[in-house]
């Protein structure tokens, strides 16, 4: 299908980021917020966004003025939708207020729009099913500034159909980013399902006191070599984030808890930057400081712990066909800055070290960590990664 006409439901830092996207790729575009204030705002913070890329040298002021002349700012829903061939919901991750909202777009959506929402974990299906258009909701998962991050996770709902996929798919190309599908509605997706894993086992670690928070992200930088460490990040992307994505995965799987650390945070209100507190202080609300850690500190803890679950989950999700190893690295490495994907990183280490420690961790934290039937058939095959020449890629000559 051919899409000319964007609509976007939500003017706030998902929803403005990703109306600028969709003017700067040539598109019509309007966006759409519950009263004129919060509209201005989102518009304040394009033209902002478009002056910034313009001092940068990333785009002309040509085409800055033309994307905005794209751009029509509207409070109406009804008024928003008309003659929409896609709409993008931005809205915050509350199950019923999405529902709503798409309840309301179905009424008004030409027949033929289709329906995505920016949701990072809710279920697509149960969004879907307040529509009459099940076939046409798709999940379309931009990352944070939807203007920089390169990537886009596109989600299967139970009745997704392949021509949404196929749109879907192609729009995220239009707008400059890298697609990943995810082929199953599963909590999560592919993103936080593999990384919201290893984090909550670290936090459980923390919360036995078998190691500090200072020692956890310490052992990232200074160990792994990632730019911040995962409490750092949590407090960062927002406390409250990746708490309702454990919440949703505590729902739905089996032998999964969210480790009361990251209750009590949660229900203190200390969920990171946005609050001025987290793991770490910060100078105010909205202002990140890199937490300061001593090297020292990164001597006692190993941070392939969170790499050995999380390749374990991300094996299920190949197992289960939701989604490719290929797709699962990009996904790691665009999404959140790895300099490998946790796949590539397993080759190298060793399948068979992986399920060994996956058996010890099993042991004592619990089944939701027991290898996956993939990993251990792949040891019982030889898979064993670089030193066998096969693994979850092949490195044979």
């Amino acid at each position: 299908m051919e899409i000319k006409k964007i609509a976007v439901i939500g003017a706030g830092a998902m929803g403005h980021g990703i109306a600028q996207l969709a003017a700067m790729s040539g598109l019509d575009t309007v966006m759409r917020d519950i009263n004129k204030e919060f509209v201005e705002a989102g518009m304040k913070n394009i033209r902002w966004s478009i002056g910034k890329l313009i001092g940068r040298g990333k785009i002309s002021p040509l085409d800055g003025e033309k994307a905005l002349k794209r751009l029509s700012p509207i409070v109406s829903l009804k008024d928003a939708v008309e003659g929409a061939d896609f709409i993008i919901e931005a809205i915050p991750e509350k199950l019923a207020l999405k529902q709503q909202v798409f309840k309301e777009i179905d009424e008004s959506a030409p027949s033929q729009a289709i329906l995505a929402t920016n949701t990072s974990a809710l279920p697509i299906t149960e969004i879907a099913a307040a529509t009459k258009r099940p076939d046409k909701v798709i999940g379309m998962h931009f990352f944070n500034p939807p203007v920089l991050m390169r990537l886009v996770e596109v989600v299967m709902g139970q009745n997704t159909n392949t021509e949404t996929r196929d749109a879907t798919l192609s729009l995220s190309k239009k707008f400059g980013k890298e697609p990943v599908l995810c082929n199953k509605d599963v909590p999560g997706f592919i993103a936080n399902r593999i990384t919201i894993s290893g984090t909550n086992l670290v936090a459980w670690m923390v919360h036995k006191g078998e190691y500090t928070i200072e020692e956890i992200d310490a052992a990232a930088m200074y160990k792994a070599g990632m730019p911040m460490g995962t409490f750092a990040l949590l407090d960062f992307t927002g406390l409250d984030i990746a708490y309702h994505v454990m919440k949703f995965m505590e729902e739905r799987e089996p032998f999964f808890e969210v480790s009361p650390l990251i209750k009590a945070k949660m229900e203190s209100g200390e969920i990171g930057v946005k609050a001025g507190k987290g793991f770490y202080n910060y100078p105010e609300k909205g202002k990140f400081v890199m937490p300061q850690i001593s090297e020292d500190k990164s001597e006692r803890f190993d941070p392939m712990t969170q790499t050995y679950v999380m390749t374990n989950v991300a094996a299920e999700l190949i197992r289960n066909n939701v989604a490719t190893a290929e797709d699962i690295d990009k996904t790691l490495k665009l999404g959140f800055n790895m300099p490998i994907g946790v796949l590539e990183l397993a080759d190298t280490l060793g399948i068979d070290i992986m399920v060994s420690k996956l058996h010890e961790i099993a042991a004592k934290y619990g089944e939701f960590y027991k290898p996956s039937p993939l990993l251990t058939q792949m040891v019982d095959s030889n898979k064993l990664g670089t030193k066998t020449g096969e693994g979850f890629y092949s490195y044979k000559k």
